[in-house]
């Protein structure tokens, strides 16, 4: 269980239903099949949402199909431990908590303050913090809107934000040893298959003769693209904009 991490989306955090079956010993599917029943008794109690404790949400496995899968809040968590009586019970709480902790510290970084002696002082630091502050701007409305995008985004959207083709970002992946095409369809390697970065989404052709399996990447996977090209000293024309300034 030492592999087992928190997904952070959206700024909240999130553990991932195949890591919880893992974690109590139970098989994937019997734990979505209970999440569903508890899902449809929160439901109604009024006043009470289920997505302040399982979140809706998919993977795609190795041969390409999609099956559904749960995010799990720490409320979630709470809710399943309640379920479970003895050893595992323990384990499975003091696991999970740990995990909330030590992610709720690493996002709680101190920050410095310079305080001012002077008026002079405060005003030139006023300043200097609002430029910065401008400066900024764009690189983070960027990073926060691709990430807090609660849906799934096509090729071409992404490679948009970098000014490129989604021809030219696909075969970046390529490069990369991310994807290959079979036939007409890109498919993530066997790698990065079971992350969760993209998920297939039918597409009916035009004349319907048939449905084409568009692959669309998930927030997770666009924020995994986003440090890929990072890593390269390549990132979106905005972020571009604000560190020529």
């Amino acid at each position: 269980m030492n592999e087992i991490e928190l997904i952070n989306m959206n700024g909240s955090q999130y553990l991932d239903s195949r890591d919880v079956a893992k974690m109590i010993g139970r098989r994937h599917d019997h734990l979505i099949r209970d999440i569903d029943g508890y899902i449809s008794d929160i439901d109604q109690t009024p006043n009470l949402g289920a997505d302040s404790f399982f979140i809706e949400s998919s993977y795609t496995a190795g041969t390409g199909k999609t099956y559904k899968r749960y995010l799990f809040t720490k409320q979630g968590c709470e809710f399943v431990a309640n379920k479970l009586t003895g050893k595992k019970g323990n384990q499975f709480t003091a696991r999970y908590v740990d995990l909330f902790n030590k992610m709720k510290d690493q996002v709680l970084i101190p920050v410095q303050f310079n305080i001012p002696r002077t008026l002079p002082e405060a005003l030139r630091l006023a300043a200097d913090q609002a430029e910065q502050l401008e400066r900024q701007k764009p690189k983070v409305e960027y990073y926060e809107n691709m990430l807090r995008n609660p849906g799934l985004m096509t090729m071409t959207e992404i490679a948009k934000n970098y000014g490129w083709s989604a021809h030219k970002m696909n075969e970046y992946l390529v490069s990369k040893g991310v994807q290959f095409k079979q036939g007409k369809h890109w498919v993530l390697k066997q790698k990065y298959a079971g992350e969760g970065y993209a998920q297939y989404e039918p597409y009916p052709f035009k004349d319907n003769k048939g449905v084409h399996n568009n692959l669309k990447w998930t927030p997770k996977g666009q924020q995994f693209i986003y440090d890929l090209l990072a890593s390269d000293g390549i990132y979106p024309i905005l972020e571009q904009q604000a560190l020529d300034l």
